[in-house]
């Protein structure tokens, strides 16, 4: 078959569940065999309109069947799929074709007379349209098409995915994952939670990122699940799905709204065996009174573009709030400080990890892609973390959000954690913005429940902390500017707030 293409891996999979279901969508079903022959007929047109093994493809599609058609297609003729996040601008865009030259562009049928001239302008051969009928839309060329039955030969450390960055500190940055990669993360975590064929899967994550596209697909596609397809989270229609499932894959966002649901509880989930939340941090508040609710306990793990999943809560065993847990089997983690040097116990530092998961560098960037690693080959995550004497893993914020104010290094987790505490507060993200004396100085911007609440409250609620963690300034706003993954955009806050402490 393919070697080490990682579709030979799914495809063994696939051929022993060709009419089980695959995508469960309202008023729709497609099983195992029909997306794998969709797959092998967009393969079969993407190869006809000039895509040769190592060409990269970009992507801009809503969520849909066809879109993972798309992506499986692209893994079968050993093409390298290039997802864009669907908000992404055409003067995005523009930038992230230019960057990656792909020799085929794929984007929704509404924004093609907007997206073509500028993928024409970057070099770009083929353009199609992901719709269901149609001249230039890909399904139509597929029709027409001989399918690519075959899969093409592939090296572990061949491409399969470009995963651009957010570029939230500058230029976006294409993080390259080979086949080897995705087929290693994948095996280990379908092992690790336990998945199983009897499990159905609700996804409601887009497919744009790793989350969605990588750990949810990957894991249930392993063991030929059923997965409850949905376009986005719809409380309603989650709460109406819960019963018939069994594992849902969700940011924090979707626990809150589960939670502020005052009749949402143990019985629509008492057939769930397996909630799982990532890329961003889950409180405190949110694991307790979900376990409380519904008696789980919501299975925290942490990763990243760069390197899949590094580390996760145990199956079985203790899951506690505020940790991600251990270290993946075959995943090597440490904290060290600036100089690489691994930390004690309880120390907190920059998270580093080496693994079969860890991605090959950054797309074009070979000077970047140096500094990011240790000369033994550990990647620098740019995550502050701490590791107890057991191995679990803390973590503590980005390094690039670390305050340091007159000389002291200011964790905004830590602060964090006791605004959130706080029973008027609903949310808080503590930032270090420019200060004539200090350096910097601490700032909280926070969300009430309700309304705000009286500085005393605050007070009070900070006195444990040293003076120089506390915030000289509070902002109150009606809600924190989060990314498509629900990830607070602090770059955003320290801009609209840089001035605050400047003299007037």
């Amino acid at each position: 078959m393919g070697l080490d293409n990682f579709y030979a891996t799914l495809k063994r999979r696939f051929d022993g569940a060709r009419t089980k279901p695959f995508l469960t969508l309202p008023g729709a079903q497609l099983s195992y065999g029909e997306v794998d022959a969709r797959a092998a007929r967009i393969a079969g047109a993407l190869i006809e309109a000039g895509a040769r093994p190592g060409d990269r493809i970009v992507v801009q599609v809503e969520k849909s069947p066809d879109n993972v058609a798309l992506y499986l297609a692209a893994l079968r003729a050993g093409l390298i799929y290039v997802p864009l996040n669907t908000a992404y601008t055409p003067a995005e865009v523009a930038y992230f074709l230019n960057d990656a030259e792909p020799s085929v562009f794929i984007c929704d049928p509404q924004n093609h007379d907007g997206l073509a001239p500028i993928a024409k302008s970057a070099g770009v051969q083929t353009i199609f349209t992901l719709a269901a009928d149609g001249d230039g839309t890909l399904n139509n060329a597929a029709q027409t098409t001989a399918p690519f039955d075959h899969i093409q030969p592939r090296h572990e450390d061949d491409l399969a995915s470009i995963l651009y960055t957010s570029g939230t500190t500058g230029r976006s940055k294409g993080a390259m994952l080979s086949h080897g990669n995705l087929t290693s993360n994948a095996i280990t975590l379908n092992t690790l939670w336990g998945i199983t064929p009897g499990d159905v899967l609700i996804h409601a994550l887009p497919i744009f990122h790793i989350h969605g596209l990588f750990v949810a697909l990957h894991t249930a596609m392993l063991s030929a699940c059923e997965i409850i397809f949905s376009s986005k989270f719809d409380v309603a229609e989650i709460r109406r799905q819960l019963p018939r499932a069994s594992m849902m894959m969700g940011v924090p966002t979707f626990y809150t709204r589960l939670l502020a649901e005052g009749d949402f509880g143990k019985d629509e989930t008492a057939h769930m065996r397996l909630f799982i939340s990532g890329s961003a941090p889950l409180t405190d508040e949110t694991f307790n009174a979900f376990e409380a609710r519904t008696g789980h306990r919501i299975l925290e793990r942490y990763g990243m573009s760069e390197a899949g999943m590094i580390a996760s809560n145990p199956l079985d065993g203790t899951r506690l709030a505020g940790t991600v847990g251990f270290a993946l089997p075959g995943v090597s983690l440490r904290i060290a400080n600036d100089a690489g040097a691994a930390l004690p116990p309880g120390e907190p530092g920059i998270v580093e990890v080496k693994g079969p998961n860890i991605f090959k560098g950054y797309w074009r960037m070979p000077q970047k892609t140096k500094q990011e690693f240790r000369s033994d080959g550990f990647f620098i995550t740019g995550d502050i973390g701490a590791l107890d004497e057991g191995g679990r893993l803390t973590l503590i914020g980005r390094a690039k959000d670390l305050i340091i104010a007159g000389g002291y290094n200011i964790y905004p987790k830590e602060i964090e954690a006791a605004l959130d505490a706080v029973s008027g507060v609903h949310e808080s993200a503590v930032i270090g913005l420019p200060h004539a004396d200090m350096g910097e100085g601490v700032a909280a911007v926070l969300v009430a429940k309700e309304g705000p609440v009286d500085d005393k409250t605050i007070d009070t609620a900070l006195a444990a902390l040293a003076k120089f963690k506390r915030p000289r300034k509070l902002f109150w706003v009606e809600a924190l500017p989060r990314n498509a993954m629900g990830k607070v955009q602090k770059q955003v806050l320290r801009e609209t707030y840089k001035d605050a402490f400047c003299e007037r």
